[in-house]
């Protein structure tokens, strides 16, 4: 497999409509789309696939996909059908309504490419560097 940059920057107007619709205040997965989103992009995760292959899935969304599990409690196959499923899923990870999603299966192999060497501390790293840019900004 390899990587297809496809951050889902731009949330899909007609799954922005929908969410904000169905949820008027918001979810935790809507949250963290709306506070945190640009954490990191697909980009930040080039050296983990290979160049040729077949298309892979977004690398920025699945460790999205990671965290919402993580705050939901939610196992691979539970976030995997929340993806598949649930709108402010949908929304947080900037998927057209129709997408079907991926396997479970897909998040333990994700958990496996980060567990190499010292991916995780350089994503986290990361993640904290970018919050830190954002909050100066706002003078937070």
């Amino acid at each position: 497999m390899s990587l297809q940059p496809h951050s889902g920057a731009e949330i899909p107007p007609l799954t922005v409509r929908v969410a904000r619709a169905s949820n008027p205040h918001g979810t935790t997965a809507m949250w963290i789309r709306d506070r945190l989103d640009g954490l990191w992009t697909d980009e930040d995760f080039t050296a983990w696939y290979p160049r040729d292959g077949r298309p892979g899935l977004s690398p920025a969304q699945l460790a999205t996909v990671c965290v919402l599990q993580y705050v939901m409690n939610l196992s691979d196959r539970a976030a995997a059908e929340a993806v598949r499923c649930r709108i402010d899923f949908k929304y947080a990870l900037g998927l057209e309504l129709e997408d079907a999603g991926f396997h479970h299966r897909v998040l333990s192999d994700f958990r496996d490419r980060l567990a190499e060497g010292d991916r995780a501390d350089r994503l986290l790293g990361l993640a904290l560097t970018r919050i830190r840019r954002v909050r100066g900004r706002y003078g937070s």
